[in-house]
């Protein structure tokens, strides 16, 4: 019996996919019903993009999200 490999994908790449291809045209799709989300209420704000690349930078030397990185930082200072 052929074991079915799940991969998680982004949205980004969910949307590319489907933006060539049409759900139809899959034969294995079936319905999902254990959907769990946790949402959370989030807050964004402008950044110099300057500032920002050299976010990106030091997040990408660490291997983390610009995000995860930026959260970590406001974090430490108001704790």
């Amino acid at each position: 019996m052929k074991k079915n490999k799940q991969k998680e994908v982004t949205i980004s790449e969910a949307s590319e996919f489907f933006d060539k291809h049409d759900i139809f045209e899959l034969d294995d799709i079936r319905e999902v019903t254990d959907i769990k989300f946790n949402l959370q209420k989030k807050k964004y704000i402008g950044l110099d993009m300057k500032l920002f690349r050299k976010i990106q930078n030091k997040a990408k030397r660490l291997h983390k999200s610009e995000d995860l990185l930026i959260e970590e930082w406001l974090i430490e200072k108001v704790s």
